[in-house]
Order: C-alpha cells, then sequence, then structure tokens
C-alpha cells in the first residue's frame, strides 16, 4: 500500500494558540486563562465604553453614528492587517462564505449599536444589551446543538433581570426613549445573539486565528458600508462634520477604535478557551462596570435600585459560576425532585402515623 493511502483524508485543523495581545497563555491552566482574558476584556471595553459615550457628546454628532462605524471598521482593517504581518499569518483558513455572513453580523451589530446612540440614551442602550444572553443560548442550541442545563437557565435569567433593572433605574430618572433607537438596538442584539456562535463554531471548525477573523470581518464590513452609505449620500455628510474638528472626532473615534479591537481580539480568544456562553456572561456583568463609570463621569443620579440589583447579577454570576463545576441536566433534576417528594411524603407519613399512635396511647 502506498504511502499516500495512509495519509488521513481530512486531517485536523492545528488549533490556534490562545494569546492575550502578543503574549501567549496557551500553557496557563484554564482557570487562569480565563481570569486573564476577564480582566483584560473589562480593562479594555470599559475604556471602549467611556470613549463610545464621549463621543456622543460632541456638539451636533448624534446623526453621524454610522459613518462613525465606517470609521472604526476602517480602523479594525489596518489593526488586524498589521497584526497578521506580525504574526506571519499569510494563508486565510475560513471559507470566505462564512465570512460574508460574519461581516454582515458584524456590520449590524455594531452599526445599529453605535446609531442608536444617537436616539436612545446610554442606559436605555445597555438595557437591550444584556438580555443578549438568552438569545446566545438560543443561537447555540440552534446553531451548534448545545445542551445546558437547567442552572444556565436560570443563571440567564438572573443576570438578564439583575442588569436591565440595573440599568431600568436610570432610564425612570432620565427617559430618553425612542422608536428608532429601540429597533436599531434591537437589530444590534439579534445580530449580537448569532455572531458568537457563527465566530466559535468557524473559529474551531478551521481553526483559524483571532486576527484572521477580525481583519476579513471588518474589511468586507467596511466595503459593505462605504458603498451603501456612498449611494445614500451620507459618505460625504459623515466627511464634512468630521472635517469640522478632526482632531477631536478622528482623534476620539482612534481610540474607541484601538480598545475596541484590543478587546474584540481577547472575546474571540475567550471564546475559543471558555465558550460564547461564557464570554457573553463576562462581557454582561461589564456591561454594570460601565454604567456606574458612566454615573462618575457624565454626573448621573442614584438611587438604591442599583445597590439591589447589582446583588441580583452578582448571585447569577455565581449560579453560572456554579453550574459550570456541577453540571446538572434537567433530568438530574427531575429526578432530585422526585426524590424530594419521596423524602417529604415518607417523612410525612411516618410524622403521621406517630401521631396517630401516641394519640392512643
Amino acid at each position: 500500500m502506498s504511502m499516500k493511502n495512509n495519509l488521513p483524508l481530512n486531517p485536523a485543523p492545528e488549533q490556534p494558540k490562545s494569546k492575550i495581545l502578543c503574549l501567549d497563555i496557551s500553557n496557563y491552566s484554564k482557570t487562569t486563562q480565563f481570569i486573564s482574558c476577564s480582566i483584560a476584556v473589562f480593562l479594555f471595553f470599559l475604556l471602549y465604553g467611556y470613549m463610545q459615550e464621549l463621543i456622543f457628546t460632541i456638539q451636533g454628532f448624534q446623526p453621524y453614528g454610522w459613518f462613525l462605524t465606517l470609521v472604526q471598521f476602517g480602523f479594525y482593517t489596518i489593526f488586524g492587517y498589521t497584526e497578521t504581518k506580525i504574526q506571519k499569518l499569510t494563508s486565510r483558513r475560513i471559507p470566505m462564505k462564512s465570512y460574508f455572513l460574519l461581516a454582515l453580523l458584524t456590520l449590524g451589530t455594531m452599526g445599529f449599536s453605535n446609531s442608536s446612540l444617537g436616539y436612545l440614551n446610554y442606559p436605555t442602550q445597555v438595557i437591550f444589551k444584556c438580555c443578549k444572553l438568552i438569545p446566545v443560548m438560543a443561537g447555540s442550541i440552534l446553531i451548534q446543538g448545545k445542551k445546558y442545563g437547567p442552572l444556565d437557565f436560570t443563571a440567564a435569567v438572573f443576570l438578564c433581570v439583575g442588569l436591565t433593572l440595573f440599568t431600568l433605574a436610570d432610564s425612570q430618572v432620565q427617559p430618553n426613549f425612542n422608536t428608532t433607537g429601540i429597533i436599531m438596538i434591537s437589530m444590534a442584539l439579534l445580530c449580537d445573539a448569532v455572531i458568537g456562535n457563527v465566530q466559535e463554531k468557524s473559529i474551531k471548525t478551521y481553526g483559524a486565528h483571532n486576527a484572521e477573523v477580525v481583519l476579513y470581518s471588518y474589511a468586507i464590513g467596511f466595503v459593505y458600508l462605504f458603498i451603501i452609505m456612498l449611494i445614500t449620500g451620507d459618505l460625504l455628510q459623515g466627511f464634512k462634520f468630521f472635517s469640522k474638528d478632526p482632531e477631536k472626532c478622528y482623534g476620539y473615534a482612534f481610540i474607541f477604535s484601538l480598545t475596541g479591537y484590543l478587546g474584540i481580539q481577547i472575546v474571540l480568544t475567550l471564546i475559543t478557551i471558555s465558550g460564547a456562553f461564557t464570554a457573553v456572561t463576562v462581557t454582561t456583568f461589564r456591561k454594570a462596570l460601565t454604567i456606574v463609570i458612566s454615573f462618575v463621569f457624565f454626573s448621573k443620579p442614584f438611587t438604591l435600585q442599583y445597590v439591589w440589583s447589582g446583588l441580583i447579577v452578582v448571585l447569577g454570576i455565581y449560579i453560572n459560576l456554579y453550574a459550570k463545576k456541577n453540571p446538572i441536566s434537567f433530568t438530574d433534576l427531575e429526578m432530585k425532585v422526585e426524590h424530594l417528594f419521596r423524602y417529604v411524603k415518607l417523612r410525612f407519613s411516618s410524622r403521621k402515623y406517630h401521631n396517630h399512635y401516641m394519640s392512643n396511647i
């Protein structure tokens, strides 16, 4: 038999190393990798959230959320291309048809999210974003065939309810609801619920590097948006507005894009380490701290509702972590409930017999 026939037909792709920026953390334990990535996600995305809100404080900036997204995608493309050269990545692993879908979802997530801030206040936007845990779970079940236990669903409910109440307190004090903004952030939520699972499946299937995913997703997304804005005429209007104060507009956009790019890279690493649901859990809890920073730097009132709703979030995170260490299925839960009912019934019957016996003495 020839050597050619002994070769595997579909060799498994080499899995990329886990890295935080240029630091290889593959040799550390999964717990250390998770903690390191989580800290980095908090650091970069807290600054990202601050810059996002700061940009929209520029006078007259509200209608230019989509142009900001175009500038952001342009920076991301440059960052991604630079990193692929540094990492010496010369070949593409994920098929282009997958990137066409990823680019569309990425454009929907980032574009609708940025633009919604022109119509909604920041806490109202976060209210909707906090509810993406459950759609991500649904996406994992439909796209990847994953199964979750009752504790996972319970944790998702607690996190969504707690974070929603946390941010709802601010929206009640300073309501700024707008139908257009609600539609935009809802579209961003739908795209966001799908994109994490598509990224996880693509990275694990083809063993692609994070820099490759970012480069192609945002480069194709940039082309999508550039053509759309060129046709609608919004491209020229955006250039004119940014040219009035280029240092502030492009300077803020650069810091906003750089922190977002670094944060995305680490989130992709976190997805490969712990999965989409855990990554979303970390990024969702980060949003609560983003709101706190928003209070400090953008003068928002404080109510006690923030305290007890924050405790609900902590409880949800604890349940989620407990579920990871002690997984339980619905079948196991049903058996435990059945055993509990049997125990209670037995105790009740024994106590009833004891009382009847004592009454006849």
